[in-house]
């Protein structure tokens, strides 16, 4: 078997570790003041912050380096419309009934329903397609791996550069969401995961007091 290429790792900055220790306190710190923002303003959003946002997500870990993903960004009035009516549909539908009891009293300290306003109102959507099949080029058809690992992790990424440019966010999963591949243009073998809504948040939006109730280190580590 031919010998793989490769290039000399690319150090990172020279620290010390109270350095270290302090940017990730930082970065940390930063990151647990995000919040899924329900009300957005209209405020445009420069497509840079967006473009940006994609080039994190696509640095992201993936299975066998095949970059499984596709990322579809609608900011046209009549593609959001379309969006929210066939969201609004699907989630009537969700909450008169699909989720069942026990999901919807879950749900219901943090005050969701079916009306998605925001997806008209953001400047920005940015919807997430897993590719299970595919790769680089045109009618390449070879397995790509960790699929929905992979999409996940560039989603993170992508929402964590986001939240660091001052851009609020929302992931929504309508359930089902097949109707993205229609709307988007997506072939059928795509899996559409979520939609990032993306904007500034409106000067009434809130936070429901339940979404600061976050475990604690203790609760959701364990160490060996």
């Amino acid at each position: 078997m031919e010998e793989q290429a490769t290039l000399p790792w690319r150090p990172y900055a020279e620290l010390s570790d109270s350095e270290r220790v302090a940017q990730a306190v930082r970065f940390s710190d930063s990151m647990r003041t995000r919040h899924s923002c329900r009300a957005f303003a209209s405020t445009p959003v420069p497509r840079e912050i967006i473009e940006a946002a994609l080039r994190a997500a696509g640095s992201a870990p993936n299975g066998a380096n095949r970059q499984p993903w596709h990322f579809v960004v609608v900011s046209s009035p009549e593609a959001k419309s379309t969006i929210r009516v066939s969201a609004e549909e699907e989630e009537r539908r969700f909450y008169e009934g699909r989720a069942g009891r026990q999901w919807l009293d879950a749900l219901w300290p943090l005050g969701t329903g079916p009306d998605k306003p925001y997806l008209e109102t953001a400047p920005w959507i940015i919807i997430a397609f897993a590719q299970r099949w595919g790769g680089r080029g045109e009618g390449d058809e070879e397995q790509n791996y960790y699929v929905t690992e992979s999409v996940g992790i560039a989603c993170g990424l992508l929402l964590a550069t986001l939240h660091q440019a001052g851009i609020a966010t929302l992931v929504h999963t309508p359930n089902p969401m097949r109707f993205l591949n229609r709307v988007c243009g997506r072939p059928a073998q795509e899996k559409p995961l979520m939609m990032i809504v993306a904007g500034h948040a409106a000067a009434d939006a809130v936070i429901p007091k339940r979404a600061l109730d976050k475990k604690s280190l203790e609760q959701i580590t364990s160490w060996l």
